[in-house]
């Protein structure tokens, strides 16, 4: 009943009435033109229009655009978009700074520019690095710009088998033992990958270093930081790692083959032994 009957002018002119009653805001009045006795919306809304004709220029045209492209990165969840997005603002804001004069916005936006280039072509790096070892040999190197060094002595164990698993490790020197499998992992290699998908972060495999080594590390905050940051490369990563899960399958399975087929032989051997002592 009330909503259709509310006159939205009379309220803004009722408060505008009450606002010019105040010195301070009659000053405000006076410095924009308009005349603090006769305030109304409809004059308010007037002037505005007047003042935003009167300042339209190439420079604040650019402005306004590098002003909702800015806006625009905020509403972007994936990291490429809101660079790509980013340097268009920071462009229009450039050309802003240069054509109005005011040089403290055009050299931020400038000295700003070559940042989100960078970071822009990191991440599309990443991503075609990614796409490339899911269909090759599962090499990580991309990940290595993301990694902080860290060095282990002969006979050091990384993680144990149970533990909980916070980073993922890639070998740059030295040999390490898987004990649990008895597999040794030389240079370039990944270690406790699967940590990031186990439902419950433990590790799946004991890890010794056979000799003086030295590897990258990083934490699982981070590989999720750059999974969200760009869902592609999470996709990649998730192909990388099941095909690191079904390897270690396929190779448990030839493990117990190999076993199998030694106690058969065994067996065999033992009862071709009790028929010949028949």
């Amino acid at each position: 009943m009330g909503s259709a009957n509310i006159d939205l002018p009379a309220i803004l002119n009722r408060i505008l009435e009450y606002a010019t009653q105040n010195l301070r805001v009659e000053k405000l009045l006076i410095q924009l033109g308009l005349d603090p006795t006769n305030v109304t919306y409809d004059a308010v809304f007037n002037r505005l229009v007047d003042i935003a004709i009167a300042n339209i220029n190439f420079a604040n045209m650019l402005a306004l655009v590098g002003a909702i492209f800015y806006v625009a990165t905020l509403m972007v969840r994936t990291i490429v978009p809101l660079r790509v997005i980013g340097i268009i603002s920071i462009v229009f804001f450039i050309g802003y700074g240069a054509l109005a004069g005011a040089m403290a916005t055009f050299f931020l936006y400038l000295l700003s520019l070559p940042i989100n280039i960078i970071r822009l072509r990191q991440m599309l790096s990443l991503v075609k690095k990614a796409r490339l070892s899911a269909q090759g040999d599962l090499s990580m190197d991309w990940l290595r710009p993301f990694m902080s060094p860290r060095k282990y002595k002969k006979g050091e164990v990384l993680f144990h088998k149970g533990d909980a698993a916070k980073e993922m490790f890639y070998t740059v020197t030295g040999r390490f033992l898987v004990k649990e499998i008895g597999i040794e992992l030389p240079p370039g290699r990944i270690m406790g990958e699967l940590g990031f998908i186990d439902p419950k972060n433990r590790r799946t495999q004991t890890v010794e270093s056979m000799e003086n080594g030295e590897v990258l590390t990083i934490t699982y905050d981070k590989l999720l930081e750059l999974y969200f940051q760009n869902p592609e490369f999470g996709y990649y990563f998730l192909r990388l790692s099941t095909e690191r899960l079904m390897q270690n399958i396929s190779r448990l399975e030839g493990v117990v083959m190999e076993q199998k087929a030694q106690i058969d032989a065994l067996t065999g051997g033992a009862g071709a032994a009790g028929s010949a002592r028949r």
